[in-house]
């Protein structure tokens, strides 16, 4: 097939939609209107083919923390194109992008988180902890210690592995096969939903006995692993209650289970924190997976920072080998954006700006719970959910097929604003860059488009308590 350049939009949407199969590709919806090209980026906003704009709320994929078109990113990566476009790492070979970025994470990264392998995204470096919690396990004395738990609502990846571990209903269709055996899953810590009504420290509680049942039903010497989000961004924005994660962590520790923090979300900044775990949360966790605001979706790149405890483990017998790596670990461009990037977030001190103002987007999407169809809003600094709910005392769901989320982000894009579908949630993760306008815009807008869907909703004969 030949194709000839340049092309209109509708050229690109007959295209995409001959030839693209999407992520989580939705199929009937897809075939019969196709998908949102878009043609630029700026800062906060997204340009289509068309040249409509879009304030994008979403921040790419909970990603473009420093903001779209940036300069000096742009002359970072085409420098180091032309010095050395590529260098595998394998072995006893690496590159000084590669050598300075994992020096620098190791100094970001909260106590003796001092090492660092590479990987080209969040799926794979979750994929790539699995591993590492077994071989140390292993290496330690303690071969049946391969079992992990983790929590129903969460998201860790879409490979194989990774999406085993995570447990998000929408990601569980029944075309795929997923590793049910040896991994495990305790309630997700919502105390929007906790059973009976529960107030947030007796669901604490709860929630800990179930991890301790857990291990006594499972046999702590078989468990290897605790994998959290210490905020399950794709899950809904889940905060847990005070003091969940440093009590699981302490049962973690008293039984030689390791502590992975999945930080693909929530580090770099979208917390106001290089990293949420400890600073955010109190938690020290044993292994930290990184990705999305490492390179703020410039290019792909993740990482697994993890204790010297465990190098020092897996390393003292010097025969072994670490079978685990991806041709791209460690890519000298990728590894020199993710250095401008994070060059970039210090110099424009955009960890404080995500306080500062992730304050006030907090507080603007709080006063939506005055709207009717508004549960709740929750989240922390730059990333916030609101759920939409039937009746607000019972906190009963509208019906499914009115697919009330994308309902609302439709409106929303029609008035100019990007906000992400979850079902019955829309979820926000806007860029560190954010400004007070910015968060106004915002509030607005999702307000308006929340009371023209209940109004619609109301029509067509739905009640709304």
């Amino acid at each position: 097939m030949t194709v000839q350049f340049p092309l209109n939009a509708p050229d690109l949407r007959a295209l995409d939609k001959a030839h693209h199969l999407h992520p989580w590709a939705n199929f009937g919806p897809f075939e019969a209107k196709g998908a949102l090209v878009m043609a630029r980026g700026e800062g906060c906003w997204l340009w289509d083919t068309e040249g409509r704009r879009y304030f994008d709320a979403i921040g790419g994929m909970w990603c473009t923390n420093i903001g779209l078109g940036r300069r000096e990113m742009a002359e970072a990566i085409a420098d180091q194109v032309q010095h050395l476009a590529f260098a595998n790492s394998f072995v006893d070979m690496t590159n000084g992008p590669a050598a300075l970025l994992a020096a620098k994470l190791a100094s970001l990264a909260p106590g003796d988180l001092n090492r660092v392998h590479f990987t080209t995204g969040g799926s794979d470096a979750v994929d790539t902890a699995y591993r590492m919690v077994q071989y140390y396990q292993s290496v330690m004395g303690r071969p049946s210690k391969t079992q992990m738990i983790a929590r129903e609502y969460s998201y860790h990846g879409s490979t194989y592995i990774s999406q085993s571990i995570g447990k998000r209903p929408g990601d569980r269709v029944p075309f795929f096969r997923y590793k049910e055996d040896g991994i495990h899953h305790l309630t997700a810590p919502n105390a929007y939903r906790a059973p009976d009504g529960m107030g947030e420290a007796a669901f604490c509680d709860w929630l800990v006995a179930e991890f301790e049942a857990k291990l006594a039903e499972i046999g702590p010497e078989n468990v290897g692993g605790f994998f959290a989000e210490p905020v399950q961004a794709s899950g809904g924005v889940i905060v847990p209650p005070a003091g969940y994660l440093p009590r699981m962590a302490a049962i973690c520790r008293q039984h030689d289970i390791l502590f992975v923090a999945d930080e693909v979300v929530t580090a770099f900044g979208r917390l106001g924190h290089w990293f949420a775990s400890w600073e955010e949360f109190g938690v020290q966790p044993d292994i930290i997976t990184c990705a999305k605001g490492l390179t703020s979706g410039y290019l792909p790149l993740g990482a697994l920072i993890f204790t010297d405890r465990i190098w020092e483990a897996m390393a003292a017998d010097g025969a072994r080998w670490f079978t685990s790596g991806f041709t791209y670990s460690g890519h000298p461009v990728a590894c020199a954006a993710a250095l401008k990037n994070i060059e970039i977030i210090e110099r424009e001190d955009l960890l404080g700006n995500a306080t500062r103002i992730g304050t006030l987007f907090e507080a603007r999407m709080k006063a939506l719970e005055a709207l009717p169809m508004v549960g709740q809003v929750r989240g922390r600094k730059l990333m916030v959910c609101v759920e939409n709910v039937a009746d607000k005392a019972t906190k009963a769901l509208l019906p499914e097929e009115l697919d009330v989320g994308t309902r609302i982000a439709d409106t929303c894009e029609a008035m100019g604003l990007l906000v992400r579908p979850m079902g019955h949630l829309n979820v926000m993760s806007p860029p560190l860059i954010l400004t007070a306008t910015d968060v106004d815009l915002i509030g607005d807008t999702l307000e308006a488009a929340i009371r023209q869907v209940a109004d619609a909703l109301v029509r067509e004969g739905v009640r709304l308590g």
